[in-house]
């Protein structure tokens, strides 16, 4: 569990460091523009480490569901060698989702004017300065968001449902408590990222709802980092001990 949680640490670290340095920068300066090249760093970079988030809290949730539901074979389910394969795995999946989404954007032609309607370089509002034709960038946004969050929530809504199943069936009550409450924490944190980026991505009139998406941008960009800490931290026995 601690591994997965240096792991998301990290990341939250890594994609809040793409976004909020340059969105002081912005404030404090009075010229608030960005080269082509870093707007395509910084979408590439966000895409990565958002999309590998969004895979490494399945696989945190698959994690608890070997935990709680086949404790005796955890260590050799969850060894390792297991754990650095999955962590590797949700990154792979990060760089080529990362890849094809930028790659896809930046194909376009942008005729001016190249304001972006957004604090960064996300893909929904680079696609509205598009004077090309970008259909066919739209529904690869849309399929890609589809598969990575839906893919993740079906692996997390399934093992917290055995895991459910296997907490009621205990006979001590403190046991299902001290489950419950490992697992709230995971809860939350799924909870809030995974509603916001569907909010955002999986919808098919998403796009065009961009001035309303700021706001949400603002809560999966700099806010669910923060909150990402207090939240496995208050549900840490360890971590509240002086």
């Amino acid at each position: 569990m601690y591994f997965f949680l240096g792991n998301l640490s990290f990341i939250d670290i890594c994609y809040s460091s793409i976004i909020i340095p340059r969105l002081l920068y912005d404030l404090l300066s009075d010229r608030t523009t960005i080269s082509y090249i870093a707007c395509a760093l910084q979408m590439w970079f966000f895409t990565l480490y958002a999309t590998t988030e969004c895979y490494l809290l399945a696989v945190m949730a698959y994690d608890r569901f070997v935990a709680v539901c086949n404790p005796l074979f955890y260590p050799v389910k969850m060894g390792r060698k297991v754990c650095l394969q999955l962590v590797a795995g949700c990154y792979l999946v990060g760089l080529v989702n990362a890849s094809v989404q930028t790659t896809g954007a930046f194909r376009l032609s942008f005729c001016g004017p190249n304001e972006i309607s957004s604090f960064f370089c996300d893909i929904p509002p680079l696609l509205q300065l598009s004077c090309s034709d970008n259909y066919v960038s739209k529904v690869v946004l849309f399929i890609l968001s589809t598969f990575v969050v839906v893919a993740n929530e079906v692996i997390v809504l399934t093992s917290y449902s055995y895991i459910i199943s296997t907490v009621l069936r205990m006979q001590s009550s403190m046991g299902r408590q001290n489950t419950f409450s490992t697992c709230s924490s995971h809860l939350v944190a799924i909870v809030l990222y995974y509603g916001f980026l569907t909010f955002l991505y999986v919808q098919p009139g998403g796009l065009a709802a961009v001035e309303q998406d700021k706001v949400i941008s603002v809560f999966y960009t700099i806010v669910i980092p923060m909150l990402n800490p207090v939240i496995y931290s208050l549900r840490n026995e360890e971590v509240k001990k002086p």
